[in-house]
């Protein structure tokens, strides 16, 4: 069987860069060497990266895996030192120079844009960049994280089953038991780590979960199976640190079973959005005050909008979901909650664009190294 090829990139730019090479050394010598082609990339506390060519004169079995930026004996003249600044610059087509005077504002809603490995990214390259960063923004994206995490705080949220689709195919039949039995019907199916209520559908019968849960797991190995409640739909637009400011709070309205992608997306949609929401000024100042601490609870930074269920029944409020990286045209919800809320978008912007410099000025003043003892 042809080698698969492993890239070892070890050492990194952080107090813990001699701990990494020591773990890498182990995992270098641990290797089954039979089935991988290995590759080893050492990034140096500045966060450089150097291809390792000259392992020859290196220890059999090393404690600590050395990094050579040598590449002046006999290497390949392609070979050269990597910084990320450089790769995310050619990315965007501008000199790595270029990149001390950047700040990037990330537009990428979903998968590969707003689940933090956009951001992973830009904190390699040391940029700053509007919104959470890679923790936030991962914890964000998965919903059944962030409810764990909500209902940790002390957060309403509602009752669901997380399915996992490595065991779905051994236990379907049982786990879609067992959801009925605990949560009851009607029931909503949801992809974990996906946006504008793709691929989710209302169950309202036993024999229709299965399919629906096959149907997300088309777009995620993550699904979440919610009880199924009449509610209202409230929202809140958030901006600032971990003590953020909360805007209005809005309401979609809608003439359907739920806020699905065709009733957010389709041109014959009837959902409309009421701003402010049609609210007591206690329940108001709730939602508000609860937005609020779920921005810190989640690691949030910057921009977020945190979407709310009422139930109609009770008036009991659960979380829903959080965008990290929310709508941005002339009628998505969070401009507009924070147009209501006395800041235009010109505004807007600037206090994000202000947000993304101040952090990364913070963390441009950490410590790299630890002192001498």
């Amino acid at each position: 069987m042809e080698k698969k090829i492993l890239v070892l990139v070890y050492g990194g730019r952080s107090t813990e860069h001699d701990i990494a090479c020591r773990s890498a050394a182990f995992v270098y010598r641990s290797l089954d060497r039979s089935l991988y082609d290995l590759h080893l990339v050492g990034v140096d506390k500045n966060g450089d990266w150097y291809p390792q060519t000259q392992t020859a004169a290196w220890e059999v079995d090393p404690v600590f895996l050395p990094l050579d930026r040598d590449f002046t004996r006999n290497n390949p003249p392609a070979v050269i030192p990597v910084n990320p600044r450089g790769a995310l610059a050619a990315l965007c087509g501008l000199e790595a120079s270029a990149l001390a005077d950047c700040v990037f504002f990330p537009m990428i809603h979903g998968v590969s844009g707003e689940d933090g490995t956009l951001q992973g990214l830009f904190e390699l390259a040391g940029v700053p960049f509007v919104g959470p960063d890679t923790l936030g923004s991962a914890v964000g994206m998965d919903k059944v994280v962030a409810k764990r995490l909500a209902a940790s705080a002390g957060i309403p949220i509602v009752p669901f089953v997380e399915i996992n689709e490595e065991i779905w195919g051994e236990e379907k039949e049982a786990m879609c038991r067992r959801a009925i039995d605990v949560l009851g019907l009607p029931l909503f199916v949801k992809p974990a780590r996906l946006g504008s209520s793709v691929g989710i559908q209302k169950v309202k019968t036993a024999e229709g979960l299965m399919p629906a849960v096959e149907q997300a797991l088309q777009f995620d190995d993550k699904v979440l199976i919610e009880q199924g409640l009449e509610v209202r739909e409230v929202e809140c637009a958030m901006l600032g640190t971990a003590r953020a400011k909360p805007s209005v709070v809005g309401e979609v309205v809608l003439d359907a079973e739920f806020y699905s992608y065709e009733e957010k997306y389709a041109k014959n949609s009837r959902a409309t959005t009421r701003i402010p929401a049609d609210l007591t000024p206690e329940l108001t100042a709730e939602i508000q005050k609860l937005s609020a601490r779920l921005f810190e609870v989640l690691a949030l930074y910057g921009m977020a909008r945190v979407d709310w269920f009422l139930e109609k029944k009770t008036g009991q409020l659960y979380f829903n979901e959080v965008n990290t990286i929310p709508g941005f045209t002339q009628v998505s919800h969070y401009p507009l909650f924070w147009a209501k809320s006395g800041k235009d978008a010109t505004s807007l912007l600037s206090d994000l664009i202000g947000l993304s410099l101040r952090r990364a000025q913070i963390k441009s003043g950490l410590k790299r190294e630890i002192p001498d003892c």
